[in-house]
């Protein structure tokens, strides 16, 4: 097997033992607490901190003035169930079968019997919590769970104390909360069914009963309804347990407070996927209309109110110090996504893609380059990184971080990074490789990027989204063109071979 083009990270493996042993008598006390804020469909220009929005993000600003802001982060792809399964399992997604955009109703990608980042920070003792969006399946098979019960396996299975989720996204049935694998406020007299076949009789749909909404779709959109709102699947009954959708962030947010005032004398762990900026866009009253841009502009206000209201909690528990927060996204923007809500209208100056090309689905930049912010004030000196950095390395980067021993297949695409999150060293990855919606696959080396020739479309008509994807070979220089317009295959033929040579060993590395 040929070896990787430069090594990764190697050098720097003994470093966070110094970083967190320092002079503490207590292990505990040593060990930072971790937060992950994660995005929806944020873009790398939607947060203020970055340059190209016409939205203030104030609390998202503060936080990167205190820690490191990357410029060249990636997601591992550039929709949310893969990217998703990518950061928690350490693993790249296309190298599993079922890890596309997942119904509501799909079984758990991530097996039980596999490791996970959460199990890792188990084991070595913290206590460990999802909140938010899921997305990446509940049960052990398809359209088969019973939703008026204890849903299995569960989010315990893979490692989480506790867990208040959504099963998928908002704009998917069940449109309920689930709490520790049952479903929040159920009325077992009227029971949940869903369904990803066929609508249940008399059920009213988007399709057949457009009276019915107050958002109307504008693609695909257009099956049950709830809140006014049609939706992807169908689903019947549940009506105590159906989420407000103007509530979600503060119903996630209200769990996620209260897990670190629950845990403030312990070493935590919590993942926090928020709905913003996802469709349907629906932010709270104190939020709709003051952006500008719309309900997508509104809603990344409310995501920065998440934001402020997560760091106010920490400060007000003396945690903020030595408490890890990482904000990032799950993947690049998309304007138009399944809902008339005048998000292309409103759009002006504000480029939610900053100088890149595509957006989600894409696998142009913009489908991969997203916000990455680190804060922690104990140990991260404010600063700003261009630095190539991906989400895979989260997992390797907090074993290294708290000591742990990663396991022989545990983690296989994450390499220790941790000296480069925390802004000490600024080296490059020695690669990155991206995936768009067709499962085709482009890897960045330095500052040059080759995506593999395709047959798929190379337009998303529905959102207007450049795929990336093209019959013949591709190959930018980021540095000196960063919106990749000028396809450079032909003039650097060897480069071309390189990286073509490269992301083929990664591609079959066992």
């Amino acid at each position: 097997m040929k070896t990787p083009l430069i090594l990764s990270y190697t050098s720097l493996s003994l470093l966070p033992t110094v970083l967190i042993a320092g002079n503490s008598k207590d292990k505990k006390q040593a060990q930072p607490n971790i937060v992950l804020i994660y995005a929806d469909d944020i873009g790398y220009g939607d947060l203020s901190c970055y340059g190209y929005s016409k939205v203030q993000t104030p609390n998202v600003d503060k936080l990167a003035s205190e820690g490191v802001r990357f410029t060249n982060s990636n997601c591992g792809a550039a929709t949310s169930t893969p990217s998703r399964y990518a950061l928690l399992t350490g693993q790249y997604a296309w190298r599993k079968e079922g890890t596309g955009i997942a119904t509501g109703d799909a079984a758990m990608i991530i097996k039980p019997q596999q490791y996970t980042m959460p199990k890792m920070m188990q084991s070595m003792g913290y206590k460990t919590a999802a909140i938010g969006k899921w997305h990446l399946g509940l049960g052990s098979e398809t359209g088969k769970q019973d939703w008026n019960g204890l849903v299995t396996p569960g989010l315990v299975d893979l490692g989480f104390d506790y867990s208040y989720i959504m099963a998928a996204t908002g704009d998917r049935t069940p449109c309920v909360f689930m709490e520790n694998g049952r479903v929040v406020n159920l009325d077992l007299n009227d029971p949940i069914v869903v369904s990803y076949k066929t609508n249940f009789p008399g059920e009213p749909t988007g399709k057949d009963n457009p009276e019915l909404l107050r958002m109307k779709p504008s693609h695909s959109h257009n099956q049950s309804i709830v809140n006014g709102i049609s939706r992807i699947g169908y689903m019947k009954g549940g009506k105590s347990a159906l989420w407000v959708d103007e509530n979600i962030a503060d119903s996630i947010t209200t769990k996620a407070l209260k897990f670190i005032d629950t845990n403030k004398n312990h070493p935590f762990f919590l993942y926090f996927a928020t709905q913003d900026v996802h469709v349907p866009r629906v932010p709270h009253p104190r939020f709709a209309g003051k952006s500008g841009l719309g309900p997508r502009g509104d809603a990344i206000l409310e995501f920065d109110w998440i934001v402020g209201q997560v760091m106010e909690k920490l400060k007000k528990l003396n945690l903020d110090e030595n408490t890890l927060v990482i904000l990032s996204s799950d993947n690049g923007p998309v304007i138009d996504d399944g809902y008339q809500d005048q998000a292309v209208e409103l759009l002006g100056n504000h480029k939610p893609w900053g100088p890149f090309r595509g957006g989600k689905y894409s696998g142009f930049e913009a489908g991969t380059r997203i916000p990455q912010i680190v804060r922690w004030p104990a140990k991260v000196k404010p600063t700003v990184s261009n630095a190539l950095v991906t989400q895979l390395d989260w997992y390797a980067s907090f074993a290294s971080l708290t000591g742990y021993k990663l396991k022989q297949g545990e983690a296989p695409d994450s390499h220790n990074a941790i000296s480069t999150m925390l802004g000490i060293d600024k080296r490059n990855r020695s690669y990155v490789v991206k995936q768009n919606i067709s499962n085709v696959l482009s890897i960045v080396i330095g500052d040059w990027k080759y995506i593999e020739p395709s047959k798929f479309p190379e337009m998303n008509k529905e959102t207007n989204i450049e795929l990336g994807n093209n019959k013949t070979e591709q190959l930018y220089n980021l540095k000196t063109d960063p919106g990749e317009k000028n396809n450079l295959s032909s003039k650097f033929p060897q480069i071309v071979i390189k990286l073509k040579n490269e992301l083929e060993t990664i591609r079959n590395k066992k």
